[in-house]
């Protein structure tokens, strides 16, 4: 099977939860906007009561920002695609040969296109208020500590993130809470890593806000160091649970999506052959 015909039979099948992967990245985006003007924007009522609490400021995104992938991974359209919204999760899960690589490009792409398409869209109608230097297109650059040290938080964070998805989903009594776990490692990270990284996690997310900013410090380490890390966590996952498979990539579960895009093992069928050859072909 060629790669292109791969693609296009993926894309034929599947498009619908690519579709909800670029709307996912999307929503998330949108609401992390809304939350920084609500909690950081110097004309918002709740930053002026709490201008000097900057703690519990991140605190409340946070927990804004926890809910919110809890609505993305339980919604219905979260259930289907798998709610990866992250180029660097659909990668990790695809070296644990959970998606197909023609579904992983496509998921990459509109996750990409998503978060792209959200921050030119953000920059559109909230004009001022989004280019604000409490808002700043909600880019994430390095802090004060510089580079290294935001490469490194990024690494721990995004590490830990993939180890506890992997092992909640590998967990018969956790993997239906995989969405409420993440959410709960958001609010932390939110409320006390950001200062270190602006905390990232996700590429597509921190690309989309780099290009409406047209601003790229340290755009390298927000790729290198989530895909990195989340790749090491499959090295890890696979070296504890040698020999056990991971179910599926659904953080919802994967009795929520029963036809969501997966990975299964290829079948194969033998073909008529001329006497005396043979040949096998995959199905």
């Amino acid at each position: 099977m060629t790669f292109f015909f791969e693609m296009r039979r993926a894309w034929s099948r599947h498009w619908p939860y690519y579709a909800a992967e670029a709307a996912g990245i999307g929503f998330f985006m949108l609401c992390g906007t809304l939350l920084t003007i609500l909690f950081e924007h110097p004309a918002s009522p709740v930053y002026q009561a709490l201008a000097d609490q900057d703690l519990l400021r991140r605190a409340g995104i946070g927990l804004g920002m926890g809910l919110v992938i809890v609505v993305l991974v339980y919604n219905p359209w979260g259930k289907k695609s798998g709610a990866h919204i992250n180029p660097a999760v659909t990668i990790a899960f695809w070296q644990l040969g959970k998606i197909r690589r023609a579904d992983a490009l496509w998921y990459m792409l509109a996750q990409l296109a998503g978060g792209l398409l959200m921050g030119q869209l953000l920059k559109l109608t909230l004009g001022a208020t989004f280019a604000h230097p409490a808002v700043d297109y909600l880019v994430t650059e390095p802090k004060k500590h510089g580079q290294l040290v935001a490469f490194g938080a990024e690494f721990v964070i995004s590490f830990i993130l993939m180890v506890v998805m992997l092992l909640a989903l590998h967990h018969e009594r956790l993997k239906k809470s995989t969405g409420w776990l993440i959410g709960a490692l958001l609010l932390l990270y939110i409320t006390f890593e950001s200062p270190l990284s602006s905390m990232s996690l996700n590429p597509a997310r921190t690309l989309g806000s780099a290009v409406a900013a047209q601003s790229y410090t340290g755009l390298w380490l927000y790729w290198v160091a989530p895909i990195a890390a989340m790749l090491l966590a499959t090295v890890f996952f696979n070296k504890v649970y040698k020999g056990q498979n991971l179910a599926c990539a659904i953080l919802a579960g994967c009795e929520a999506a029963p036809t969501a895009p997966r990975h299964h093992p290829p079948r194969y069928r033998a073909t008529s052959v001329p006497a005396g050859g043979g040949e096998v072909v995959k199905w």
